[in-house]
Parts: structure tokens; sequence; C-alpha cells
């Protein structure tokens, strides 16, 4: 067993609740977006729609590189099976517990919403699995992929630890974006493969959050690892870089063309594998940089909403939709509108966080920790 570093990474902590945090007004700037959603605003707005797709274009991959960092580290802090047993814990039980407590409720309110419940009889039995599918693993589908690449990583880690040395040596921003880039192709590659041989597989839920989702992230997690294992490779995303800042604001562009101009029947969805790929790498090192210079401190408020970042993301999408429903229509100024959403949700999900931490079962469930004994501090799941 291995000791984990000494010196706690708070900017890290810092910067992985934030981009959980940042699921909220994501998701409340789809209400008011042009994008097609479960409820939206009688008139999209253009600023609110490039806020959106400004948050959606790097978040989850900045997120995966965290996760990977985090994993890796406590690969080397427990046995092989006690370092599985603990990550699918911490992010299987909350995944478990929010389908039948959040997303199943989500989905039958919905149902009413938009007035589809006298249409469930007609569907066949497949499409009913497949619809229950997509909406109960519905914004879940991070943990979902955290589980694949935990398990998976049982034998990825294996082979990095092996084989350490391979990692440390010269390593450049132009030769990960060359990697990327390849990555991105790849997997562009592979969809279009499956669209043309057999494109109904494309719609199939689990296929696309098990499959899919889990290898456009996997090059990211595994190069959190690798920044883990690599001071060198810390140091490339720690420091600022104009390159990356620039190529960032260049595939955000593409991006949005991509958006504006594409076509779900051409290439539309294997270019933004493309963008996205290069865009995440090199907003890892714009995030990390930022992060390490303003976000490395320990702060009493920032832990708070580190142990409380999950329950909230968790908590938040459902509140979202019940005020999307029944609340936006009523108020005519989407900036309004999207303010009221955010002090409407953040406060009910902050005053739900602190309900849960009173009942020892629910912060079991929705964190996947035993709970500590009285007069032992709470620390943040990694």
């Amino acid at each position: 067993m291995t000791k984990a570093p000494a010196q706690r990474e708070y900017f890290l902590d810092s910067i992985r609740a934030w981009l959980m945090l940042l699921g909220i007004p994501f998701h409340i700037s789809l209400i008011y977006s042009s994008h097609m959603w479960h409820v939206n605003s009688a008139y999209p707005s253009w600023w609110l729609t490039l806020f959106n797709d400004a948050i959606h274009a790097f978040r989850m991959q900045v997120f995966f590189v965290i996760s990977g960092y985090f994993s890796y580290m406590l690969y080397l802090r427990y046995p092989m099976k006690r370092w599985w047993t603990v990550r699918v814990e911490r992010v299987g039980i909350p995944m478990l517990t929010a389908i039948p407590l959040l997303t199943l409720p989500q989905f039958i309110m919905l149902q009413y919403v938009k007035d589809k419940t006298s249409e469930w009889h007609t569907l066949s039995t497949y499409d009913k699995f497949n619809t229950l599918a997509w909406e109960l693993i519905s914004h879940l589908w991070f943990l979902l992929v955290l589980v694949i690449l935990t398990t998976v990583s049982m034998w990825l880690f294996k082979k990095i630890k092996n084989n350490a040395e391979r990692f440390l040596g010269s390593i450049s921003m132009g030769k990960l974006t060359l990697w990327f880039l390849l990555f991105g192709i790849i997997w562009a590659a592979i969809r279009r493969i499956i669209l043309v041989i057999s494109p109904e597989i494309l719609r199939d839920a689990l296929f696309n959050f098990t499959v899919m989702q889990s290898l456009f992230y996997i090059p990211f997690f595994l190069l959190g690892a690798l920044t883990f294992i690599n001071p060198r490779l810390k140091t490339l995303f720690t420091t600022p870089s104009i390159g990356c800042a620039v190529g960032s604001l260049l595939a955000f562009s593409a991006y949005l063309l991509n958006q504006r101009y594409g076509s779900g029947e051409g290439w539309m969805y294997e270019n933004e594998a493309v963008i996205t790929m290069l865009l995440g790498l090199w907003m890892v090192n714009v995030v990390f940089s930022l992060g390490h210079r303003l976000l490395n401190f320990q702060s009493a408020r920032v832990t708070y909403f580190v142990n409380a970042s999950l329950f909230i993301y968790l908590v938040h999408h459902p509140l979202t939709l019940l005020f999307g429903a029944w609340i936006t229509p009523h108020i005519q100024s989407n900036l309004l509108g999207f303010i009221t959403g955010l002090v409407f949700v953040v406060g009910i999900a902050i005053l739900l966080y602190e309900v849960h931490l009173r009942i020892p079962l629910l912060r079991f469930l929705f964190s996947g920790k035993p709970q500590v004994t009285d007069g032992q501090p709470q620390v943040s799941t990694r």
C-alpha cells in the first residue's frame, strides 16, 4: 500500500466541485436556449444558448481528467479489490439511489407535463425499456461511465503502474494534441461504421451510455491518471499556455459552427467528437492553470460545496424541470427567469442537502461512504 501525497490538491477538489455545480446553470440555461429539451421557454435567448454551449463543450472532459487523477491516487493507496469496491460504492450507490428517488418520479412527472401518458401503451416492450433507460439514467450517465472506467482500469492502471517509466519521458502539448486528435478520429470512425452497418444500435440508451460514452471519455480518464504519476505532465497543465487558450477559442468557434450548420444525417456528431476531444484537452490547461492560481487554498466554505456538490447535482435536475414546467411560463424575461431558476434550484438543493445530512441512511445512500462516528470530520469523496 502506498501513502497518498502529503499535499492536498485543494485546487483540483474545488475545480471538480465547480464543474459539478456548473450542471445547474447549464440545465437552467437549456430551458432558455434554442436547443430542444424537456421544457423550453416560449422565446429562446441567443446569449443563454451561447452560455449553454460554452459549458457543454468542455465541462465533462475536464471532470473525467480529475476523476482519473483521484482514482489513480486511491489505486496506489488501497489493494486492488479494496480500491475497486471503494470507487464503485462511491459512485454506484448514489446512482442506484437516485434512480427510484429522483429520476423515476421525474420521468412520471414529464409524462404528464408533455401529455404523453396516453401514448405509453402503444410502445413496444423494447421501446418502453429503451425509453426508461434513457430517462432513468438521464443526468446520472457519468456515474455509470465512472463505474465502467473504474472496472476497466483494474487492468489499465496495472499496466500504467508496471510501465510507469514509459510515461515519464519527454511529453509536450503538441504530442498530446496529436494523440487526442487521433482518439477523436477513431471515435468518429467507430460511430460512422455503426451508423452505416446498424444505425438502430445508436438509438439504444444502454449502448450509448456504456459503450460510446465510455470510449469517448476513457482518454481523459487515463490522462488524469498519467497526470498524477508524471510531475512534468502536471506542470504542463498547471502552467498557463497561450497556445491552449487560443486553441480553445478556435475549437469552441468550430463547435458553434458545427452546431449551427451541421446536420444529424451528415457528419455533425463525428465532427463534434473530434472538436470536443481537442477542446477538452486544451481546456484542461486553461482550467487547471486558473484553478491552481485562484483556488489552491483551504476554505471551510469551499469544503462545504466540495462535499455537497454530488448531492446538489443529483437533485438539481428534477428541481430544474419542476421550475421549467410550472414557473418558467409565468416569467416573461429570460434573464429574470434564469436568475430566478438559479435561486430556486440552488436554494432548495442546499436545503435538501442539509436535511439529508441529518438522516444517516440518506447520507450513506447519496455518498456511498460508510458514516463516520461522531466527532470525526467529514472529508470530501474523491
